[in-house]
């Protein structure tokens, strides 16, 4: 494993911890070169998840996608990094689960909205504001309602 901070190869593992049930792995490494200190994950990997796009591609899944657009919803909003991980952890995990080889985009669209609606409601607001194409002020106040009337 690289050091992220002057490349060298060589590291060792300070701790290792199983999480997801042991389906992940998450050991804190130290460079012997730097002493800087990261984490790695390591996932088995199952059958490629296709998405299938509004357009109709079919683009192979990214958890590096999903993740982008999380963090993007979450910026600034006190969050800690821990659950916004468990989130992607659960949404990859529900659209896994689904049994299907391809899923639509809005499947994945609609697993990120539920899962944001539970952890801050304004990345819900920012997110919905994004996959929903909220043209003006009305279509924001009509998701607020939705989400008082949840409450």
């Amino acid at each position: 494993m690289n050091c992220l901070h002057c490349q060298t190869s060589a590291s060792r593992v300070i701790e290792s911890r199983d999480l997801e049930g042991g389906s992940v792995i998450r050991r804190r490494r130290e460079c012997n070169d730097c002493q800087q200190r990261f984490t790695t994950y390591e996932r088995v990997e199952s059958a490629q998840l296709v998405i299938i796009k509004k357009d109709g591609n079919r683009q192979a899944f990214s958890r590096h996608k999903l993740a982008a657009g999380l963090y993007r919803a979450l910026e600034k909003r006190p969050v800690a990094q821990s659950k916004i991980e468990s989130l992607i952890n659960q949404i990859e995990q529900s659209l896994k689960s689904m049994g299907e080889a391809e899923v639509p985009s809005s499947q994945v669209g609609e697993e990120v909205m539920k899962g944001l609606l539970g952890l801050d409601q304004v990345a819900y607001i920012r997110f919905a504001s994004v996959y929903r194409r909220f043209d003006d002020i009305e279509s924001f106040a009509q998701e607020l309602r939705k989400i008082r009337r949840k409450q």
